[in-house]
């Protein structure tokens, strides 16, 4: 090899020839050019080890990308890494986030793996537990794998009280009650639009209530109490805007979108079925805004003094339980005779929004329920609004008619 290199550069290996005569090249000339190329010789062999003791000392993985895509080569016992890929991440900016941890070599070999691998638009957001220098394809399998997630999950039903969800969010997340109640005493720096406390000119008591939407979250593991509430109030955000809810109540019901959360709290809270939800909403906008001869102007509805008790620290009672006193009491400013709640008295769920927002059609002022199905009955008169109660106290869904 080194007599081919030494040919490339123009030096033609000697033939054997006749003894020169007086004034030819001499012995000396001839052992100072057998000397140089010794020289390059060596210098050509130090070269060739230099480059193996590189691959050696550096990785294969690390010196193969001077001639290709770097990519690592997976391997057991690397560190540990946490990272996070964004939502509605792209292949591209999952690869930004990896390469700048260490998890792989190079972007462009991510992007080759993600072409390989069908699954790869399936990862989901979120933080990930995953190790350093892995290789495109296994950084993929990891982040397709469940178990490398780190996620506290959280299912909040429909209709719970913001003090209820306290209760639940500091139990899963083990984070302080208190912090949850500090960082709700203010639902604007939480997020909500001032806009959402117009109440046509009347007096508004700003709350939280109403604007934490009932879903199942995924929080990362650096949660906070107020980084809780703040996604579930953009996800509200979110579904009121998906359900048109303020441009339907501004322009089919002509009230204020805030009477309208009320209305869904009301209606999350006492029907028994979805179908009913709609028509539930329906009777507390006739009671509220198209009051009737012989039918109170109030709500007389019992769930709002239930709220009442939430907000003393108390437990929500029966309806057979509730003394005379409490329903009427004045101090209680949302009882039995109240028209205008000061707030909603729950967290009602995308089915009770829309049901509010597009309330069904009916004259009714009265319902029961009527069946240990949830059914309601609903009625335009007292009178079979007593008849309802007798078929309920049949169905063993009440104790005694309500009317007695």
């Amino acid at each position: 090899m080194t007599e081919e290199f030494f040919i490339a550069f123009g030096d033609e290996p000697e033939q054997r020839r006749p003894r020169r005569p007086a004034g030819g090249r001499s012995p000396r000339k001839r052992r100072r050019r057998r000397r140089n190329r010794a020289v390059l010789a060596g210098m050509l062999t130090l070269f060739l080890l230099a480059g193996a003791g590189a691959v050696v000392y550096l990785g294969f993985d690390r010196v193969k990308g001077w001639f290709g895509t770097p990519d690592y080569t997976s391997a057991e016992g690397t560190a540990e890494v946490t990272l996070e890929i964004p939502e509605k991440a792209t292949g591209g900016q999952m690869a930004e986030v990896l390469k700048a941890k260490d998890v792989i070599a190079s972007e462009q070999a991510f992007l080759d793996a993600w072409k390989e691998n069908p699954k790869a638009a399936t990862i989901q957001p979120g933080h990930y537990r995953l190790r350093l220098r892995l290789s495109a394809a296994d950084a993929i399998t990891m982040l397709l794998d469940p178990a490398r997630r780190i996620v506290k999950g959280v299912t909040v039903r429909e209709g719970l009280s913001s003090f209820k969800i306290y209760k639940l969010l500091s139990e899963k997340l083990g984070i302080p009650e208190a912090d949850f109640k500090d960082a709700g005493a203010d639902p604007v720096k939480l997020g909500v639009p001032e806009s959402w406390f117009d109440r046509d000119g009347r007096k508004v008591t700003k709350s939280i209530e109403g604007f934490l939407f009932p879903d199942t979250y995924e929080f990362p593991p650096d949660v906070t109490a107020r980084s809780a509430l703040e996604t579930m109030v953009r996800r509200f955000l979110a579904v009121t805007g998906e359900l048109k809810f303020t441009e339907s109540v501004r322009g089919g019901l002509k009230v204020a979108p805030y009477e309208m959360l009320i209305v869904a709290s009301l209606a999350q809270a006492e029907s028994g079925t979805a179908a009913d939800l709609p028509k539930v909403a329906r009777v507390a906008y006739n009671r509220i805004f198209q009051p009737k001869a012989g039918v109170c102007t109030c709500l007389e509805f019992d769930v709002t003094i239930n709220y009442w008790r939430e907000t003393k620290g108390l437990e929500p009672i029966g309806s057979g339980q509730m003394t005379s006193a409490e329903q009427n009491d004045k101090k209680n400013p949302y009882n039995h005779n109240v028209l205008l709640l000061p707030t909603p008295i729950n967290n009602p769920g995308r089915a009770a929004l829309a049901g509010a927002a597009r309330p069904a059609k009916g004259g009714w002022y009265f319902f029961v329920a009527i069946d240990q199905k949830g059914n309601s009955a609903f009625s335009t008169n007292y009178e079979q609004f007593c008849r309802d109660n007798d078929i309920a106290v049949r169905n063993k869904k009440l104790a005694r008619n309500s009317c007695d």
